[in-house]
């Protein structure tokens, strides 16, 4: 595992990446990299040569910085610059004092031989470089690369190499570069650079001072996405020495244009605090464009706003604006400032933290994240004092507010934040962690106008900036109503304006649907059919809704709650098996039919595990339903086999998705690509499918997927590590087909993609508006690929009405007057604040039957209706866990090991279950406990009793209307030691 000083050491070459693509020279320094394998310097060596020594430096960071880390690997690293002369680099990385004065005048020296290079690559070239090697401002290595150029190509071409390489060197090179001109007589380009014509005129000081005004020259750069996520600013590299290749044209070359997308960023550094870093890492001042200052205009102002922005338009770098803005007011006022951003999912922490708040604000500011996966979360209220700007997941915040309100542990208060800043803010409604933040600032609000009323002192908020590139409609099917749920999340952010721009305009993608015919012969479909209806005989059940539509999978759930509830085994096991053959039905509809037959197949597989006994134990039964399921399987299982190996009987929206992949992918040099499916099995089969598919890798697609991170299926999530690595890829290319649910369409930060497609999937129109919103390529594509008459194209339809609907609705708010307006958002406010009181009263009067005697409850297990424990046997562990330590449950379950199941909390850990000795089915996980192994239960796998009523539905522990006590652990660890000394005394 690498140190903490290696940690630190891979970031800050990691932050400079940037700076060293500028200077390093890739054949002077890979020589002096001993600890980079033979292998990957040859790869290093041909990157260069093929696409230049900026393209290369990637791939040599990526080496140095590459985990296990060799001892010395960084000391290696810096002695390499130094001895392969890019001092310069050397001086960033080692750590060496960088005037950050002398460091602005560099830059402007290289954009400014940047702007003027179309005259320099008139100059004599063999006799620049060879002055220039004399002044050691050139490498003996370099004279020999550019003679060489100049000989084999042209003179323009070792020009234009000299000039790529004299401004890699130290500060100071461009008085050195002007006295070598006017040596070598190109007096024409020594005037142009300086205004003079004779040397004698002006010092080296006042040369370098001639390339600058009165005030400083702006160039302005865009920022760009690097591989590893971050992004590269406010440098010249931002312009390669592309500009090199592009000046032979006539006239002088200008700075590139700024896509929408991306704002512009000024050159000129910002003042920075003592604690700065260093190395003098650059920190730019953001330039907002015209539209984004018009929206920021109100909160710049310190009133409370929502941006609503298409996606892709730069909202975040607005944010990220008016934090710097606000953090400079009330330091220069001498008050202090605290600003959250809030965000509704992890990835969105570090994607934040990394790509925007920190690279802009750390020289001035101290920058934080926190999130369910950093250990800071435990530290929450002192991390939020040590910094000015914390970016983490909103529970965090609603969960050290409400520690706050109860009194029981250090918290946080509304007080202590000066700026709340709200991404994806849409999500501010009922029942969301957003709503439940602002509710408190809404009820502060209120009391604050009551105690303004009696002259009391009120309570400071903090101004509230919300972010969203939809506000969607809701379930709106006219104007006012559209128009109300608008104003509805106005008032639960308590904005003053809704902010858009007329003056953005956004191409959107060209749209396409592919409406695909149903399958004329579907055997497959049809032994599942089959099948379904031979259970629902055996269980004498009789639906009324279509086999394979959503509708039966909602019937079957609730025939398998009733069973549960009366005991009727038949049933409950028949309706299981039902609900997964739909699922495979959905499934072949979907993907290829061996997937869907592998989906089945793993569940009888784990079904049938669920049925052998640990070795010692005695044997689990089988009921008479459930060998009749699994001999049903067995029966049909190698008919649906040969089936899915018939490439004629195949779902032709698979045909239909390989073509329009094989179109983008061929019709373009370097596509990149997103697909949208429904369910995380359908997102991992399509990805196997692809990697598959041999054409694809003829036209060079690289495809993974990426799926959410929350346990609430079958399939295996993934960690938001594995997200990251995942989109970091997608990022550098290295995967450039994205197969996705609807975890990407919503914040992530997604390249530019030429083609987005929705696979059979259509949710609402903020999930349309997202998933459009990927399309940001000049000709990108949104393509919707349905089966005729699955209804997804009169739900996009809809989608369409609606997104119209809600921009006509935010047009009307906003041309109401702000006395209507204030009106409006008043009543919201207040009716949501009424709201809150009612549910909490139902809530009191909940808790108020949680005075119920343990005794009364009962649990049996959902699998064989034994009876397993009452409430009294059950503890609380942290306010979550319900744990079971009696000796009499203990007797009634067996433990299996779970690879998959690798849980790491505070100060527990799950990596087992616990399972009913008699029908095998699971009840909980084995919990590892401050040394304890604590059988913990499942609610959901339990019939529940509670005062002699059975309750139907119960898939959590908050739906049993009960307290529990709270864990014995001196109890149950004295028990465990004495255990344990009666042992060893035998």
């Amino acid at each position: 595992m690498a140190s903490d000083e290696d940690k630190q050491n891979v970031s800050l070459i990691d932050d400079l990446r940037p700076r060293l693509r500028q200077l390093i020279k890739i054949d002077q320094v890979l020589v002096f990299c001993h600890s980079i394998d033979a292998a990957t310097k040859e790869a290093i060596r041909q990157k260069a040569n093929n696409e230049g020594d900026r393209s290369a430096v990637d791939l040599l960071v990526n080496a140095v910085t590459k985990e296990p880390h060799s001892p010395g690997w960084f000391r290696e690293f810096v002695d390499a610059l130094n001895q392969g002369k890019c001092k310069f680099a050397a001086d960033y990385v080692g750590g060496g004092l960088i005037d950050p004065k002398k460091e602005a005048e560099n830059d402007y020296c290289v954009r400014f031989i940047e702007i003027m290079s179309p005259g320099l690559l008139e100059m004599k070239t063999t006799e620049v470089c060879n002055y220039c090697f004399a002044k050691e401002i050139l490498t003996r290595e370099d004279v020999e690369n550019i003679k060489a150029k100049t000989t084999n190509e042209s003179n323009m071409s070792g020009a234009r190499m000299l000039l790529d390489r004299v401004v890699r060197n130290r500060p100071g090179w461009f008085s050195i570069f002007l006295d070598v001109l006017y040596e070598t007589e190109h007096k024409p380009l020594y005037k142009e650079l300086t205004g003079c014509l004779d040397l004698s005129e002006q010092d080296s000081e006042e040369k370098l001072c001639s390339i600058q005004t009165e005030e400083p020259m702006e160039f302005e750069v865009t920022t760009r996405e690097e591989p590893d996520g971050k992004q590269n600013w406010a440098t010249p590299e931002s312009q390669p020495m592309d500009i090199y290749s592009a000046a032979e044209s006539s006239g002088p070359s200008q700075p590139a244009s700024l896509p929408d997308s991306q704002p512009a960023i000024n050159l000129d550094r910002p003042e920075t605090d003592a604690g700065s870093s260093a190395q003098g890492s650059r920190i730019a001042d953001i330039v907002l464009r015209d539209y984004q200052k018009e929206v920021a205009g109100p909160a710049l102002d310190g009133k409370n706003i929502i941006i609503c922005l298409p996606t892709g338009s730069g909202k975040t770098r607005v944010a990220v604006y008016i934090t710097k803005e606000h953090l400079d007011c009330r330091r220069g006022a001498e008050r202090p400032g605290k600003v959250v951003v809030l965000v509704n999912k992890v990835p969105l922490v570090e994607q934040h933290y990394l790509s925007e708040f920190l690279p802009f604000l750390k020289n001035r500011y101290k920058v934080e994240r926190v999130s369910g996966d950093s250990p800071l979360k435990i530290s929450f209220t002192q991390t939020m004092k040590q910094n000015d700007v914390i970016v983490c997941t909103a529970q965090i915040l609603e969960n050290f507010l409400e520690r706050s309100k109860k009194g029981d542990d250090e918290g946080v208060e509304l007080h202590d934040l000066t700026l709340i800043i709200i991404d994806e803010c849409h999500h501010t409604q009922k029942g969301g962690v957003y709503n439940h933040i602002m509710l408190r600032y809404l009820k502060q609000k209120h009391k604050n106008t009551r105690l303004k009323k009696e002259l009391k002192e009120t309570v400071p908020l903090p101004q509230i900036l919300g972010l969203t590139a939809s506000p969607g409609v809701g379930k709106a099917t006219t104007m006012d109503k559209a128009e109300a749920h608008i104003l509805k999340i106005c008032a639960n952010l308590d904005a003053s304006r809704i902010m858009t721009s007329d003056k953005e305009c956004k191409k959107e993608p060209s749209k396409c649907i592919a409406m695909i015919e149903t399958r004329e012969e579907d055997p497959f479909g049809e032994v599942i059919k089959d099948t379904m209806l031979a259970i629902q005989t055996h269980a004498g059940l009789s639906p009324t809704c279509e086999l394979g539509s959503q509708n039966y999978e909602q019937w079957v759930v609730q025939q398998e709650r009733n069973a549960a509830k009366d005991g009727d085994q038949k049933v409950r096991v028949c309706a299981e098996h039902l609900r997964r053959y739909n699922d495979g039905l959905v499934l072949s509809d979907t993907i290829r039919m061996r997937d869907a037959l592998s989906v089945l197949d793993k569940f009888y597989e784990e079904e049938s595990k669920k049925k052998v006994a640990p070795e010692g134990e005695a044997p689990i039964q089988t009921t008479d339903t459930e060998q009749f399921l699994f001999d049903l399987f067995k029966d049909n299982k190698d008919k649906l086999g040969k089936i899915s190996q018939m490439p004629q009987h195949e779902n032709k929206s698979l045909s239909q998705l390989r073509t329009t992949i094989l179109k983008e992918f061929t019709g373009r040099e370097q596509a990149r690509g997103i697909i949208f499916t429904k369910t995380r099995l359908s997102a991992i089969a399509l990805t196997q499918w692809s990697q598959e598919n041999s054409k694809f890798e003829d036209v060079g697609v690289k495809v993974a997927f990426v799926i959410g991170a929350g346990d609430q299926s079958d399939v295996k999530p993934m960690t938001a590590a594995e997200q990251r690595d995942v989109l970091n890829k997608f990022r550098s290319g290295d995967v450039n087909l994205l197969i996705a649910t609807t975890v990407a369409e919503e914040g992530l930060d997604i390249p530019k993609c030429n083609v987005v497609i929705r696979y059979g999937l259509v949710t609402n129109e903020i999930a349309m508006i997202q998933a459009k919103g990927r399309g940001r390529a000049e000709d990108s594509s949104y393509i919707l690929v349905e089966v005729k008459g699955s209804g997804v194209t009169e739900k996009e339809m809809v989608n369409e009405y609606r997104t119209d609907m809600m921009h006509k609705a935010i047009a009307k708010i906003r041309g109401l007057s702000q006395e209507d307006y204030g009106k409006r958002i008043a009543e919201f406010q207040l009716l949501a604040i009424m709201e809150k009181q009612m549910k909490e009263k139902k809530k009191k009067k909940k808790q108020g039957m949680k005075k119920v005697n343990p005794s009364e409850l009962s649990l049996s297990c959902r699998g064989c209706n034994k009876h397993v424990c009452s409430g009294e046997d059950i503890e609380i562990i942290a306010d979550m866990h319900r744990v079971n330590f009696s000796k009499s449950f203990c007797e009634l379950f067996i433990q299996r090991e779970n690879s998959t199941l690798k849980e790491r909390h505070v100060d527990y850990e799950t990596n087992g279950f616990i399972a009913c000795k008699d029908c095998g089915l699971r009840w909980g996980s084995m919990m590892f406990y401050q040394q304890l192994d604590c059988p913990s239960l499942h609610v959901k796998n339990f019939v529940v009793t509670l005062q002699g009523k059975k309750i139907s539905k119960c898939n959590k522990w908050t739906d049993v209307p009960i307290q529990f006590s709270t864990f014995d652990f001196i109890g149950h660890a004295s028990q465990e030691v004495q255990s344990s000394d009666e042992e060893d005394t035998e």
